[in-house]
Parts: C-alpha cells; structure tokens; sequence
C-alpha cells in the first residue's frame, strides 16, 4: 500500500494543471505543535496555495509561462499534534515522492518538519537554509524534537558537511558555540547587506549536484514577511532574498520547503511572498530543460 494513500488526505488546491506529466509535485504538513511563540503555522500550508492560485506565474525573463504547467498538488498529510508521529509519517511519504525524481515542495508547518524531509533525500544532497535562527539548540521546552532544535538534530544524524545557513540573526550562546565546533558554513545577515549574498551562494552550491533548501519566512525583516510564527527585526528585504534565489539558476534544486508562515498575523504579504518564492523556483528549474 502507498504511504500516500495512507497519510494524504487528497484535496489539492493549487490550480496549475496543464497537459502533461506534472513538473513538480507540492504537499503540506500542517503540524506547529512545538512553536514557542506566535502558533497558528498549521494553517499556513493552504493558504501558500490561495495566493499561489492568485499570482502572476509567467517569467518572461527565463521564458517559461506555468500557466500552461501541470502542477501536481496532493494535499496535505492527516493532522498529529505528536511530534514523533509527524516526522515518523513525513520520511515515509517524502521518500516514496522521491523516488519519482520530481521537483518537490513541501508547504510547513513549523520548521521541524525539515527533520523529516530533507533526511529523506540523499546523503549528498547539498542543503540550503534561509533562517533567522540557527535552530541548533540541544532542546526548547524540555523537548529534543522542537523547531528550535531540528538542524541540530539533523548534524548530529548526517553531518555538517552539506549544509549552508543563510540570515541568522537570532540565536544564542550554545548554537553558536556547537556552529563553531561543527564548522556549519554561514552567509551572514551582514554580508547578505553588504551585496555578498549571491555570489557566495553561487560558490557554495556549485560543487552539488543536486539540492534541497530550506525557507524560513522569519529570514525576512517583519516589514516584508510579518506573518511568521517567530519575527525576527532587522532582517533582509525580499529582494536581497529574490537576488539569492536566483543563484541556483543552472542548478537543480530537487527539494524546497516553506515554512513557519503564520496566517494569524499576514496581511497577504509573506503568503504572496511565498508563493513567488515557489513559481520562481519551478521555474528556475524548467528553464534547465
């Protein structure tokens, strides 16, 4: 029996459906059971969707129009407030989607269900992050399996070698102390502002193969994303992160999530944002084929 009949609860909502096999493939996980501050990310997945559905999808720059794309959406995964159970179910439905080698988008949900997914690609897949946290605690609340503490969890199972961190701005004494002894590569909040951002993301992902990253919707400052389950002030600007997106043209980039979009509090803003933040990479990687 297919995990995906098992765990999916069917009901697509994005409305890109052209003739064709599909050329990428989104589900949700409606999990924010961990947050510590602003909860209400559970929600966020469906409406990355709505927006998704009412953006502008032609990119006359790269010459691909996804109005005309088959866009296989399938739902989201059946609700958890546990977190064992959560991740336990996301590894076996991301792996079984992996294997169709299909560009995959993974709609959050709090970030700790990056410990679920990306663990479910390749051991060499090289591993992107746009976050204003390190979330390198040992554990939050009492708890090992928390959103504050996913990337830590994924270092100690896999290594640091793969992983790239870009934005942090808010962290504390013990994630920066277990950064410096893991050697985690960073592009920082600082050198994303003094124009350094692109470029070294271009460097770093060039010797993968293929990617997966991560969007944290906190990297960007309050003012651009203010619906975000933990805002961060003085962050980057959407274009600072639109000039970094952009850095994996050529590249493929086989799995992206986004998370931490917290409906609550959004004005439109950030849900639209993460919705170009999904064309933009679909289309990227089209413009390859």
């Amino acid at each position: 029996m297919s995990f995906l009949d098992l765990y999916m609860n069917k009901n697509p909502l994005i409305t890109a459906s052209g003739d064709g096999d599909p050329v990428a493939t989104v589900f949700g996980i409606p999990f924010d059971s961990t947050h510590s501050y602003k909860p209400g990310c559970r929600f966020g997945p469906d409406v990355i969707r709505d927006a998704f559905n009412n953006i502008e999808i032609f990119h006359p720059d790269l010459g691909i129009d996804l109005e005309t794309a088959n866009i296989e959406d399938l739902g989201n995964t059946t609700h958890t407030v546990v977190a064992s159970e959560m991740l336990d179910m996301v590894r076996k439905v991301t792996k079984e989607l992996v294997e169709k080698n299909r560009q995959l988008f993974i709609l959050g949900g709090e970030h700790l269900i990056t410990y679920g997914t990306y663990m479910s690609f390749p051991k060499n897949t090289g591993y992107v992050v746009f976050d204003a946290h390190y979330d390198l605690r040992d554990e939050y609340a009492d708890i090992k399996l928390s959103h504050a503490s996913y990337l830590r969890r994924i270092v100690e199972e896999r290594g640091a070698e793969n992983i790239l961190h870009v934005g942090a701005r808010a962290f504390v004494k013990e994630e920066l102390a277990f950064l410096k002894e893991h050697n985690i590569k960073t592009i920082t909040d600082k050198e994303i502002r003094q124009g350094k951002g692109p470029q070294m993301l271009k460097d770093h992902v060039s010797s993968f193969d293929t990617l997966y990253t991560s969007l944290d919707l906190d990297v960007l400052d309050p003012a651009f994303a203010p619906g975000v389950g933990n805002p961060e002030a003085a962050g980057i600007t959407s274009r600072e992160l639109f000039d970094m997106i952009h850095s994996f043209e050529n590249k493929k980039v086989n799995g992206i999530d986004i998370v931490e979009l917290n409906p609550n509090y959004d004005n439109g803003a950030t849900a639209s944002l993460a919705a170009k933040v999904m064309s933009t990479l679909i289309a990227l990687n089209l413009a390859q084929n």
